[in-house]
């Protein structure tokens, strides 16, 4: 008997013991997730949107193919009398399509990097990131003759190596907070009525003018109409950016084309 009951206090022991040796694993594994995210928080970060009260908001684009939409696009912010925008150029769709930098340039939007080779950063070890931001670096000052610091990884695909390598090289990196999800072929009422009712003081708003985005174009006027309705005012990501607290996310992707 004596034996019987050692073995089932030996065989308890070992289940509390067990029970505590895991609860104490997860207790580590935790607090190094919360390290690890402590330490991203104190490097650099990508821009999602800012903090303000005041109503204004940056509307963005990506361009890195195609040559039919740049056109209707620049025409509908034109009609609309919009003056601040902020365009993320693909280097090499830029030097095929000159004619259309400048006219973005001309308009007096902000240009900003989106990249040489349409490729996932976080993919890609340091040395290419920095060829491939130093490659479009050059192109796009050369065509635009602006100061660009402002870069919008392809894919939107970034990790924190990219955030490190970019913020050495003299750039901030763009996301976006509100997506219009134009480059899913949304229909120009799925557009303007995503972005309306998803912006907000601070806003960093995602287009595409590459010939994915088919309905940007007709979606623009109205979608700045509301916004102005609601007391918008439009400016750059810089401008953004140097009037408020910048809200940050640490590495955590958002994907598009």
């Amino acid at each position: 008997m004596f034996w019987v009951l050692s073995g089932k206090k030996i065989k308890r022991f070992a289940v509390i013991g067990t029970a505590l040796l895991f609860a104490l694993g997860l207790y580590y594994a935790n607090q190094q997730q919360i390290n690890v995210f402590s330490l991203q928080e104190e490097g650099p970060q990508a821009y999602y949107s800012v903090e303000t009260d005041q109503k204004v908001a940056a509307l963005t684009f990506d361009i890195s193919w195609g040559e039919e939409i740049p056109g209707p696009v620049l025409d509908a912010l034109e009609e609309s009398d919009v003056d601040k925008a902020t365009f993320f150029l693909s280097s090499p769709w830029a030097e095929n399509h000159p004619d259309i930098v400048q006219r973005i340039v001309d308009m007096g939007y902000e240009v900003g990097n989106h990249g040489h080779e349409h490729k996932n950063y976080s993919e890609q070890d340091e040395k290419w990131m920095r060829d491939q931001i130093t490659k479009s670096h050059q192109i796009l000052t050369e065509l635009t003759g602006q100061k660009i610091n402002l870069i919008r990884l392809p894919n939107g695909d970034f990790d924190k190596r990219t955030l490190e390598v970019a913020d050495s090289m003299g750039y901030r990196v763009i996301q976006w907070d509100t997506d219009s999800l134009d480059w899913m072929r949304k229909s120009a009422d799925e557009i303007v009525d995503r972005v309306v009712s998803k912006v907000h003081p601070g806003d960093i708003i995602l287009f595409h003018a590459s010939d994915s985005a088919k309905n940007t174009a007709e979606a623009l006027p109205r979608v700045v109409k509301e916004m102005r309705a609601k007391g918008y005012k439009l400016v750059t990501v810089s401008e953004l950016i140097a009037g408020s607290t910048v809200e940050t996310d640490p590495v955590e992707d958002a994907k598009s084309e």
